[in-house]
């Protein structure tokens, strides 16, 4: 089935403290985004990457670098609003895996789970079991265990708040069925955005199935906002990296 991976780069990353564009930050050497690109890459080719602050340095950085389609968002209205901008290059069937720039670590593992769990009838969406689940969008399930929803923390009320399980963003659907449901989003929400998370409640409204991936830690769906999350995924990185060497027989 023919697939398309949209990623999600156009943040300023103003924690950052820096004039270095969010997904060029460093990670092992490389760019934020660059690792995201090794992904994407092992399941398509037809790479959209929505980009905004810093555009012409992203774009410089990835000059040669392989096959990809750059999509401008002027106006940072959301996510929501930044697929949509990204759905006028994308034609014809398949499925859409929607990634995000500053999220470097997701294995391939994990979103092969998640598009094998994309049908006609039903979407899938990566969330994650936090200790401490503060800044998320919550996971909202029925009494059947079925998700309903995702409540971004904002629009939370404090029953709400105390779920564990949320929303990492990334998700996969039927091109389609994106296409059908983007123009439905509403950004009647305390931040005045178009939030992509809210394309769940459109599909239980639809009688679309959603779906789940629950990624085996947090670390691997860690997104980065500040230098203290850069510095943390480093050492994960490099503990990665040691581990994989270490089993090839190498002393560490």
């Amino acid at each position: 089935m023919k697939q398309n991976v949209i990623i999600l780069a156009a943040g300023k990353g103003s924690r950052m403290k820096s004039d270095l564009p969010k997904v060029l930050q460093p990670l092992g050497g490389r760019a934020l985004l660059a690792h995201v690109l090794d992904t994407a890459r092992k399941f398509s080719e037809d790479i959209h990457i929505v980009i905004g602050h810093g555009a012409e340095s992203v774009v410089k950085y990835f000059d040669g670098m392989g096959p990809m389609q750059w999509v401008m968002q002027e106006e940072q209205l959301g996510t929501g609003h930044a697929v949509q901008q990204a759905m006028t290059q994308i034609h014809g069937e398949g499925r859409s895996l929607i990634l995000y720039g500053d999220v470097p670590l997701v294995s391939s593992q994990t979103l092969q789970a998640l598009l094998d769990k994309v049908s006609p009838g039903a979407m899938s969406i990566l969330t994650v079991s936090l200790e401490n689940p503060t800044g998320y969008g919550r996971i909202l399930r029925d009494e059947n265990n079925i998700i309903v929803a995702v409540i971004e923390e904002k629009d939370a009320n404090d029953q709400q708040r105390k779920i564990h399980e949320v929303n990492t963003g990334i998700i996969a659907i039927e091109t389609s069925r994106l296409r059908q449901l983007l123009p439905e989003l509403k950004n009647n929400n305390k931040q005045g955005e178009y939030y992509l998370t809210d394309i769940i409640a459109l599909c239980v409204k639809n009688n679309i199935a959603v779906e789940s991936v629950l990624a085996q830690n947090d670390i691997e769906v860690q997104g980065v906002n500040d230098k203290k999350q850069l510095a943390m995924l480093e050492r994960e990185y490099q503990k990665t990296l040691a581990d994989h060497l270490m089993e090839q027989g190498v002393t560490l």
